[in-house]
């Protein structure tokens, strides 16, 4: 990888090295989403829980996508904090834990998705524009595409549930948090 002087985050350079940061946000994004499933059970949200858990399965064949992919290739293997994302310390399609909330509904939990899928279009897209490399820059605009793909499943998904009420999180009786 090359240091980018635009101030942005360093250039993938090889399709092993592309491969590899999607592999890494594929798999990031499996284990968020059973992480934000475990958190809403927890919370008794079983219908978000398993919306998330449905995401996880899904993101888990995407994991087997790339892995076909790399069939044959040999991927660097890079730590999680040698992965260069553009915008945060973490993989843009994981989703943060932040951004949930015990009340939260099916509507909420797509959104959390979908805003995964956008960063993953911009990461790709940031990719092959910044590319030095044919290869790496044909195979962003095709991660791209499939991302893009993936941001309008979700918006067609996210059309069966009603956007929640502005007032959605209020709780009469929020739990308390034992320290």
């Amino acid at each position: 990888m090359t240091d980018n002087t635009n101030d942005q985050k360093q250039i993938i350079g090889t399709t092993e090295e592309l491969l590899a940061y999607s592999l890494a946000m594929e798999e990031e994004a499996v284990e968020r989403f059973n992480e934000l499933a475990d958190q809403m059970e927890v919370h008794n949200n079983h219908e978000v829980a398993d919306l998330f858990y449905k995401l996880a399965e899904i993101e888990g064949k995407h994991v087997e996508n790339v892995n076909r992919a790399a069939a044959g290739k040999e991927l660097p293997d890079l730590l999680a904090w040698e992965f260069d994302w553009i915008d945060e310390g973490e993989s843009p399609e994981g989703g943060s834990l932040e951004d949930a909330h015990y009340l939260m509904q099916p509507w909420h939990a797509i959104e959390l998705a979908k805003r995964g899928e956008q960063r993953a279009v911009a990461f790709f897209k940031h990719v092959a524009s910044n590319a030095t490399d044919k290869a790496v820059e044909k195979m962003a605009r095709e991660l791209v595409a499939e991302e893009e793909e993936h941001v309008a499943l979700l918006e067609q998904w996210q059309e069966r549930f009603p956007k929640p009420e502005d007032d959605w999180d209020d709780d009469l009786d929020p739990p308390i948090i034992l320290e």
